[in-house]
């Protein structure tokens, strides 16, 4: 195969013009030793919680030549999600990621457009495109293409733009004529984010615990939600942002510009009483192409009562 070059600057130029809000490019090899330790340390302590998925193909997770062979280079994007309208203070919240359409829909498109725009270029290139949906670390190589840094919260945040972005990544099997260079972490001595998180499931700088993580017990738990962590879930009934929301960075967040991942006039409309009784019917309107499913309308309903119980339950203790 004929080796090209491929010009970082002016796939740059066309991921900010599909909408991306940053794009790096990283030389593709191992994960560094330092991260590599971490992970693996991680895993071995059981803090990925039910999570069985992170425990596989870990060895492609630390080399993505495993995952796509050939790959020399890996581009990363970030799309900007800090919602514009917030849901109302009275009702029950939800993650701002999930507000509008399912981002893996939203980023597969624009990452689509981005691949097709390489090809034209470069017909015999070989590429893949990653979005949350297979064994890649997105904050380690956003990292490494210098989008930002990984901050104590373990997301990654952008240098005057915050945390509230969705990563998404091309592989691809061609180098290109420069590479970006890793930003150093600029957290300092903070900790708002360690200090704000309800369940103290951040045990401390870098290290989430998963088992007491609202999102995940929200999202990706199946079952009751611990008593423990449930006393603690507020009005919140799918995810958690309250590390982000602590975060400092966050002050320069800007709203994002893409209009699938704005809330529909029927969510910002929910109110409380309507969360109670909401039917699978309804349910299947208002979160048609969104993240929410996730969840499943079960584990929504076990989400709403439990922030509901344990509302009545504070409100009896006063």
């Amino acid at each position: 195969m004929e080796t090209v070059i491929l010009s970082a600057a002016q796939m740059k130029a066309e991921a900010l013009r599909l909408g991306f809000s940053a794009c790096g490019i990283a030389p593709a090899d191992t994960v560094d030793a330092t991260n590599e330790s971490s992970l693996r340390q991680w895993l071995a302590t059981g803090k990925q919680a039910g999570m069985g998925y992170m425990q596989n193909h870990t060895e492609k997770r630390l080399d993505p030549r495993l995952l796509m062979e050939g790959t020399q280079s890996i581009i990363s994007v970030a799309l900007n999600y800090y919602p514009e309208q917030l849901l109302p203070k009275e009702s029950y919240q939800l993650a701002w990621y999930a507000y509008g359409s399912d981002y893996h829909d939203v980023m597969r498109a624009k990452l689509t457009s981005l691949q097709a725009f390489i090809l034209a270029q470069f017909p015999t290139s070989v590429s893949r495109i990653f979005c949350d949906t297979a064994p890649v670390l997105e904050r380690y190589w956003a990292w490494r293409a210098g989008l930002g840094w990984v901050g104590k919260h373990t997301q990654l945040i952008l240098p005057s733009a915050g945390s509230c972005f969705f990563l998404g990544e091309i592989f691809i099997d061609q180098p290109t004529d420069t590479y970006d260079i890793p930003l150093p972490a600029r957290c300092g001595s903070c900790t708002q984010c360690v200090n704000a998180c309800p369940t103290g499931a951040i045990e401390s700088p870098y290290v989430l615990n998963a088992q007491r993580c609202l999102s995940y017990l929200t999202i990706e738990h199946r079952g009751d939600i611990p008593p423990a962590a449930g006393s603690k879930i507020g009005n919140k009934i799918y995810g958690c942002d309250e590390c982000q929301q602590a975060c400092p960075w966050n002050r320069f967040a800007t709203p994002c510009q893409t209009p699938e991942l704005h809330p529909s006039p029927t969510l910002l409309a929910m109110r409380k009483n309507d969360w109670h009784t909401l039917t699978v019917a309804q349910y299947k309107a208002l979160f048609k192409n969104s993240a929410v499913k996730r969840a499943k309308y079960e584990g929504l309903l076990r989400n709403i009562t439990t922030a509901s119980s344990h509302a009545v339950a504070n409100e009896v203790a006063e």
